[in-house]
């Protein structure tokens, strides 16, 4: 059960202990809520050692999200978050190199570039989306992306989409959701701690993030005057 003791400074959604202290253990009971408080929040992860991507729900993701959140079913279905031995997605239980997700334990999602104004201050996105047979999440992976996905290898040699490209496929509104600049490239992932208690959210190519402590007032006004 989620904490009714308010925590005011948001420090729940990146300090594992705080995070623990809110949601409860295991966090696979309330991690349907956590990742819609992390883009409520517009929290960044840290990825590959300070990049910082901004974490984004597609409408329909976060809808379906609040509705697993919502049930206090103990049978009903949940977020999975894997412990610290399954550190790579070729490690969970019935692994598969395709382009599957079932919206709790593999996510469809892109890392989206040139994005105006991402929090992280560099210009990252990392979205989610909504998967499904019939593709009916307007800001989904297009038809085109779910028959050549191979996140699987490394993304050179992979195809990068620009917003004219996804506008053309059925992402019609890619340019104004993300900026005119922005191009993306499509990848699954999956959650999983490490041996400190922190989450990590995983593309299947191993490239990871965990969610990073806001920068302070301060921090960012040195920044401004180096």
């Amino acid at each position: 059960m989620i904490s009714s003791t308010a925590n005011t400074d948001g420090s729940y959604l990146h300090d594992p202990t705080e995070r623990d202290a809110h949601y409860g253990t295991p966090l696979n009971e309330n991690a349907a809520q956590y990742l819609v408080d992390l883009h409520d929040a517009k929290s960044a992860f840290n990825f590959c050692g300070g990049m910082m991507f901004q974490l984004v729900l597609s409408e329909k993701l976060r809808e379906h999200l609040v509705q697993i959140a919502s049930c206090n079913d103990n049978d009903s279905k949940k977020v999975v978050v894997h412990d610290a031995s399954k550190m790579r997605m070729f490690q969970i239980p019935d692994y598969q190199q395709n382009e599957k997700a079932d919206n709790l334990t593999i996510f469809h999602g892109r890392e989206i570039r040139s994005v105006p104004n991402a929090a992280g201050g560099m210009g990252f996105v990392l979205q989610l989306s909504l998967a499904s047979e019939d593709c009916n999440d307007p800001e989904g992976w297009t038809k085109q992306e779910v028959a050549g996905y191979d996140g699987w290898k490394h993304d050179v040699g992979r195809v990068w989409r620009k917003g004219d490209m996804l506008e053309e496929e059925g992402f019609a509104s890619f340019k104004s959701r993300f900026g005119p600049k922005a191009f993306s490239l499509h990848h699954r992932f999956y959650l999983h701690l490490d041996a400190t208690n922190r989450l990590w959210l995983s593309a299947e190519d191993g490239c990871e993030g965990t969610p990073a402590e806001p920068a302070s007032p301060m921090s960012k006004l040195f920044g401004w005057l180096k």
